[in-house]
């Protein structure tokens, strides 16, 4: 039997998907590589992403895609979209069932009967999760480790408390165990990944001390933090990054907004001023850090003025990348029914304004480390060059046969 995964979406679902590769090999699946699949499998899986409405067409348009490809396969649609949307994969798209996140760990046991149960529910209420298995990464450069899942902030934009359910962190010595697990199959780079990786907790244990735990395995490696929530009240987790070199210089803190008018709108439980002194914590911790974003465009409730005063704050952070999305309502979510929503043309203006902007950042980024010595991982060859990447995520390329992939090797960054 044969079977393939596609992973859309985030990080959290690129490690769901090594999970789940673990579990089909265990129930005697052969795993195909998703970009190039050598055969016919048996089994097609999309694991779909729902954070927007557009990724939720995607998620769509994909399993159309291998509907037609591959005629005769099973397909099962999990992750997020899974969650939102129901039954109308079956009736739209064309997948045989519907496996929601909570029944992702069954995947080995109902993989042989072909039997899948739709629907949606949340029943952990604990707030330590096992999985049980360890993450497989046949097809990756880097592995993503899952220590948390779920989100408690609910804010009024986001689907994810309602796809993913509460907050909840993975037992601390299965953690360490894939870690290992990975180390010893070679890989360089360690994603601690999760909804939110700052509010890691298990018993006494909290982010901190998974980060010391992890530094202390034995190996060449070095460790990337997922998404983390900005939390003005607890930083505490942050100062286990000061002076630790695998630690890379990369932290992605989701702004949203610049403003505090529609921060409160959104349900985000901190001002822009403690934004950026959490952000100013974070660069003093980690010199030379890479700090990353998310800011939504049109939210309802963005009036000219705040646009401007959030635009403005974002340029004085001087982010190194910067996602910038459209506000798009998403059904359940409480902003879904505020009134006061900018016009498609204005969200629209808004967002290249902004995208213009991060791409100046960015530009900046880059420029200041010029000609620095940094670590890099090289992931692949592309026409003829090893294409890697820092530890502060900036990619860089050389000529094929430089340096060995996949190891941590000190590169002069060039010079443009």
């Amino acid at each position: 039997m044969k079977a393939v995964i596609f992973t859309l979406g985030c990080r959290l679902n690129a490690a769901d998907s090594a999970l789940m590769t673990s579990r089909l090999q265990q129930a005697g699946y052969t795993v195909l590589d998703p970009d190039s699949p050598e055969g016919t499998p048996d089994l097609v899986i999309v694991n779909s992403c729902a954070v927007t409405a557009e990724a939720v067409r995607k998620s769509r348009q994909l399993v159309r895609h291998y509907r037609k490809k591959f005629p005769s396969a099973h397909i099962a649609v999990t992750g997020c979209g899974a969650e939102t949307e129901g039954e109308a994969w079956k009736r739209d798209a064309a997948a045989n069932v519907i496996l929601p996140n909570p029944a992702k760990r069954d995947l080995d046991a109902l993989c042989g009967k072909h039997v899948f149960e739709g629907g949606t529910s949340f029943q952990e209420k604990e707030a330590l999760f096992r999985e049980g298995v360890h993450g497989e990464f046949p097809f990756r450069s880097r592995a993503f480790i899952k220590i948390q899942e779920g989100c408690n902030n609910f804010c009024t934009y986001c689907i994810v408390p309602f796809v993913r359910g509460p907050a909840r962190s993975r037992d601390f010595r299965e953690v360490l165990a894939d870690c290992r697990h990975a180390l010893e199959a070679g890989f360089a780079e360690l994603v601690l990944t999760g909804v939110n990786t700052a509010c890691y907790h298990d018993g006494n244990y909290h982010l901190g001390d998974l980060i010391s735990a992890v530094s202390d395995l034995p190996g060449d490696f070095r460790i990337r933090l997922g998404s983390t929530e900005p939390d003005a009240k607890h930083p505490e987790w942050l100062e286990s990054l000061r002076g630790n070199s695998r630690i890379c210089r990369f932290l992605h803190l989701s702004l949203q907004h610049g403003s505090d008018p529609v921060l409160r709108r959104m349900n985000r439980h901190y001002t822009a001023q403690e934004f950026a002194d959490f952000a100013a914590r974070a660069r003093d911790v980690l010199p030379g850090l890479s700090l990353g974003t998310d800011v939504i465009a049109g939210f309802p409730g963005e009036t000219e003025e705040l646009f401007e005063e959030s635009r403005e704050f974002i340029r004085k952070m001087d982010f190194a990348n910067t996602h910038i999305f459209r506000y798009s309502p998403r059904p359940g979510t409480a902003a879904a029914a505020f009134p006061d929503r900018p016009s498609a043309a204005d969200s629209l203006r808004r967002s290249e304004l902004l995208k213009l902007d991060a791409d100046a950042a960015s530009a900046r980024f880059a420029g200041r480390n010029a000609g620095t010595l940094a670590p890099v991982i090289f992931e692949e060859v592309r026409d003829g060059f090893l294409v890697g990447w820092t530890d502060h995520y900036l990619q860089v390329k050389v000529p094929e046969g430089s340096y060995p992939e996949g190891r941590i090797v000190q590169v002069k960054l060039p010079v443009a």
